[in-house]
């Protein structure tokens, strides 16, 4: 199977740098017209993948917003993962998982291996209990062509008291996975497989993310205050790599499809003018 990286790489090619993500909280929900519950969820969730799947290259389902209904949800979600990789987009699962051992080992299970009801192309990653302990993780995807996105500088601003924490070397703790999560990469190409969150929202990083070689999710854009031209001052001479993702921005004009298709539209040629300029 071809690398998560390289499939990746090819999707930006064809349908252009965006990641939209599904998150039916129930102010999304009512906004819609929605109820909020199962058939809420349900209408959202298949509304979303019919129209968006067919021309987006990530598609990045919240499972929390999913599993707060319990089994019904979960099975919603699987049906979503379907509908999302039928129409041909990539799809990110955003779980935010990391444990250790058998644990951990069954998180990847769960959303990388081929055989799961919920497998998907990648997951994110929370590496703070150490970025060796998602070995299982980063192991089975490099087996099944998969990816993982860890994260490294959040936009919620209590990230930083630990993100930023010097280590006895002198990196901060968010350097030190940006480094690890670039020898995981070292001479993948075009595009590793095992990327980094970094919050559109926090300016000037003060990290070198030059090495990194994978991509570079940057969430936090439109309604949560970030905009497109703020990838310039977070990735500076790393936007060639940054995978912008939107989710309120987009979300809040459905529940009608075209418009959906429209603020897709609209934020990826915002993107694009950013990403290309010199």
């Amino acid at each position: 199977m071809e690398s998560f990286g390289t499939r990746l790489h090819r999707a930006i090619a064809e349908r252009g740098p965006l990641c939209v993500g599904i998150d039916p909280h129930p102010g999304l929900l009512a906004r819609w017209g929605l109820t909020d519950d199962v058939d809420g969820l349900d209408r959202f969730a298949r509304t979303v993948a019919e129209a968006l799947g067919d021309r987006v290259a990530v598609v990045k389902p919240q499972s929390a917003f999913f599993e707060r209904f319990g089994s019904r949800g979960v099975a919603i979600l699987e049906s979503t993962i379907r509908q999302l990789r039928d129409a041909g987009s990539l799809v990110l699962l955003d779980v935010k998982r990391g444990d250790i051992g058998s644990t951990v080992s069954a998180y990847a299970a769960a959303y990388l291996d081929p055989s799961s009801p919920l497998y998907v192309d990648a997951v994110t990653a929370s590496p703070y209990l150490g970025v060796r302990s998602l070995a299982p993780m980063f192991e089975l995807a490099a087996e099944h062509g998969g990816g993982v996105f860890v994260l490294a500088l959040t936009s919620n601003p209590e990230g930083a008291a630990v993100q930023r924490a010097r280590t006895a070397d002198g990196r901060t703790v968010a350097q030190t996975v940006i480094d690890e999560i670039s020898q995981l990469n070292s001479g993948a190409a075009p595009l590793g497989s095992f990327g980094l969150v970094v919050g559109a929202t926090i300016g000037d990083t003060g990290h070198d993310l030059s090495g990194v070689g994978g991509p570079l999710l940057a969430p936090g854009l439109g309604a949560q205050g970030a905009g497109a031209e703020d990838l310039r001052t977070v990735f500076g001479p790393s936007l060639a790599a940054v995978l912008p993702s939107y989710s309120r921005e987009v979300l809040s004009a459905g529940p009608d499809a075209a418009a959906l298709r429209a603020a897709a539209d609209r934020v990826l040629a915002e993107c694009r003018g950013v990403l290309a300029a010199p």
